[in-house]
């Protein structure tokens, strides 16, 4: 127990350290954009502007694992469909400095979002997507920018201590763990139009997570609880398809 508690960062992010182009992930038109947070550190995150000033741009934070480069195929969905897309980065992933934790990536998550509204993105042309454990990260910028056209969550958790492993001794997650993504206190107060997405056969992530989440969500969220999906294959049950139909929704007059 005492080695989980001390290597409990280790278990939970898992980043891939290589620093691929976008060209070679098959996004050419996204560039590779380095970005300051206010604790000193540079990460880069992969961007494209919408296809006109008039569509939305779409903040994702990704998962524990890999870097932005493993996204590229959800980029790819939502540039498509005119979205501009910035893949945010993360201190520790992808050859960028500094180690993960939770007010880390918060941290990078705001200096993300700062970075884009500085180049004339105005929150509400803004939508956040968390996948996995980025759910947390955009459930809290969620709770920081309430003029978002919409917050999208993939395969969200309800606290993080609650996916400790089967062995740790009951409590003990919750007594020690540093990091928790309190996704549960937190979604109640996101005002953005809210999407949730969640695979039916998620041995990850129990969808009863996603479930609990969308009953603790404010009036008028949408839920897609998908039968065949799994915890990773969102995107081949029809995810990218569901997400860009209710942003469009979201921007009707």
């Amino acid at each position: 127990m005492g080695g989980l508690a001390f290597f409990q960062r280790d278990m939970i992010y898992h980043p891939g350290t290589e620093r691929i182009d976008p060209a070679d992930a098959g996004v050419p038109e996204m560039v590779q954009v380095p970005i300051r947070t206010h604790d000193g550190f540079m990460v880069t995150g992969w961007y494209a502007p919408p296809r006109d000033r008039f569509q939305p741009t779409l903040v994702l934070f990704h998962g524990n694992a890999g870097t932005v480069a493993n996204r590229a195929h959800k980029a790819r969905a939502y540039m498509n469909a005119g979205f501009g897309v910035l893949l945010a980065g993360y201190r520790g992933y992808g050859g960028n400095p500094g180690s993960p934790s939770e007010e880390g990536l918060y941290a990078d998550a705001r200096a993300a979002m700062g970075w884009l509204i500085s180049r004339g993105v105005p929150e509400g042309q803004i939508v956040v997507y968390g996948e996995s454990l980025g759910t947390g990260v955009a459930v809290q910028i969620g709770t920081e920018h309430p003029n978002l056209v919409a917050v999208v969550l993939e395969a969200a958790y309800t606290r993080l201590p609650e996916l400790a492993p089967a062995y740790v001794l009951p409590g003990f997650a919750e007594m020690v763990m540093l990091d928790r993504y309190d996704n549960r206190a937190k979604v109640g107060q996101v005002k953005a139009p809210l999407l949730i997405m969640h695979g039916q056969q998620d041995g990850v992530v129990p969808v009863s997570m996603g479930r609990e989440l969308k009953e603790r969500a404010r009036m008028g969220v949408e839920a897609h609880f998908i039968a065949a999906a799994g915890h990773n294959d969102l995107y081949d049950h029809g995810a990218a398809a569901i997400t860009v139909a209710f942003i469009r929704k979201q921007l009707e007059p």
